[in-house]
């Protein structure tokens, strides 16, 4: 392979960003930000990650997939919509999946219908999932060991705890971090990332949520996934350029569509 790695951000949402997706993207390579993903959330986004991701590909891809908050309009259209794009050279995996207790927005029988068949659709095109999980952990450790070997994908902005962790790494998942890792109070975060294989280990910012420290409370931005990996790359006492290097064959390897090269 030539050419150069760089950064990536793996779950981003550049259509919620206050500012352009163009001076996202010229931000983001100032701080050597070479790749992001843009992550579609239901029918209504994702017309708009598609066309940005058709716009700026392979610089941004995008998934397509079904928030759990939205979870209760869930039906065969929905279905049959999502169905239709994923095949699209531009759409990576299917996302953002899973299941959120914390606020249950939709009922907890109608997100577990939901992701299991979203589950279901990634096996279905042979595509990798990302997955959103809070405060829901036994149902998403068992929906793990039920798609084992069948399916691949990350457990993004990841909150939870080891024993969520353990599970999802032993059976072949990678887990994402954010810049929450950053926060004053995430020592059990930190303590999940130092035991996370670096093989198996992404970076992200879910902009234009939770910016790192020391950008905290402000609208957060592709360009930071940088800030977040520095402060992983210390936290796991590697140097940076070796972190940017193994995060950037980590995707390599999760989004084969992407067909990144370095």
């Amino acid at each position: 392979m030539s050419g150069s790695t760089g950064w990536i951000d793996v779950h981003t949402h550049l259509n919620m960003l206050e500012s352009s997706p163009e001076w996202a993207l010229e931000e983001a390579q100032k701080n050597d930000v070479s790749r992001m993903i843009t992550i579609g959330t239901g029918p209504e986004d994702w017309p708009i990650v598609q066309e940005l991701a058709k716009n700026f590909f392979p610089r941004v891809g995008c998934t397509l997939g079904l928030h759990p908050h939205e979870a209760s309009i869930w039906n065969i259209s929905v279905a049959d919509d999502l169905e239709k794009n994923l095949a699209n050279p531009h759409v990576l995996a299917v996302g953002e999946i899973g299941l959120d207790y914390h606020y249950n927005s939709s009922p907890r029988e109608i997100q577990l219908k939901a992701f299991r068949e979203q589950l279901d659709l990634a096996v279905q095109f042979k595509l990798p999932v990302e997955i959103h999980t809070r405060e829901a952990e036994d149902d998403t450790i068992a929906l793990l060991k039920e798609y084992e070997g069948r399916i691949s994908g990350l457990l993004h902005c990841f909150t939870s705890s080891w024993k969520l962790a353990e599970v999802a790494l032993d059976k072949g998942f990678n887990l994402s971090f954010s810049g929450v890792i950053t926060f004053k109070n995430s020592e059990d975060l930190r303590a999940v990332c130092l035991k996370t294989p670096l093989n198996q280990m992404h970076v992200e910012t879910d902009a234009p949520f939770l910016a790192p420290v020391p950008y905290r409370g402000k609208k957060n931005c592709p360009a930071w996934v940088a800030t977040t990996a520095e402060f992983i790359s210390k936290l796991k006492s590697i140097e940076k350029e070796e972190l940017k290097q193994i995060t950037f064959e980590n995707a390599a390897k999760m989004f084969p569509k992407w067909k990144l090269k370095h």
